[in-house]
């Protein structure tokens, strides 16, 4: 009988702790550059919290790619908040993603970006997380696309998916891709009419 794995909320309760408090920390000194929280056996995520900030996370399947993206973020100027992994041991993408896209929805970083094999699951845990667009790109044109027409606030890429040439294009099309007008807008309105709808219900 195969592994039944859910996502661990203790888990993701330590890394978002950390990552708030390394982010006040960060904001308060005013550095960019990807810093780490005392070891522990979890991989604890660095700083964030600064307009520029940007929250990165990856299961095992991504995590070579998200070092070679942080390194390019922090080079860039940006404030990078590493919430792990940071080894090829295996773990599970909804983790990760649940804290990036915690970091993202708490306003503690503008942007997230998670990878896995594939992006796809770490899109769809990101998305449950109320206040989250992620959008999985494996091209510019996507990437520019969900800035613009949906308003997305974290990207997620596929590992297997895409080189690393490739990905650097994507994330810094993703980033410097300003919100469209306001008939984009209003079209995103409606998607977050939904989410409300769905929580509504939820709490009743």
């Amino acid at each position: 009988m195969a592994e039944t794995r859910t996502p661990d909320e203790a888990l993701v309760r330590q890394l978002v702790e950390r990552a708030m408090a390394a982010a006040e920390t960060r904001t308060a000194t005013g550095s960019t550059a990807v810093t780490s929280a005392p070891p522990s056996p979890v991989p604890a995520p660095a700083s964030g919290g600064a307009s520029n900030a940007v929250a990165i996370g990856a299961d095992h399947g991504g995590v070579g790619l998200k070092a070679v993206l942080a390194k390019h973020l922090q080079e860039r100027g940006y404030g990078v908040t590493d919430c792990g992994t940071t080894t090829a041991d295996a773990v599970d993408y909804p983790d990760f993603a649940h804290v990036v896209a915690r970091l993202v929805a708490s306003g503690a970083c503008a942007t997230g970006i998670v990878i896995d094999g594939a992006g796809i699951g770490s899109a769809m845990a990101a998305n449950k997380v109320p206040g989250v667009r992620a959008a999985n790109a494996h091209d510019v044109s996507m990437a520019r696309n969900a800035r613009e027409h949906n308003y997305a606030n974290v990207l997620t890429l596929g590992a297997r998916m895409i080189g690393e040439g490739l990905a650097l294009e994507v994330v810094d099309t993703f980033l410097a891709t300003p919100w469209g007008a306001e008939r984009h807008g209003k079209r995103v309105q409606k998607i977050s009419a939904i989410e409300d709808r769905y929580s509504t219900d939820a709490q009743r």
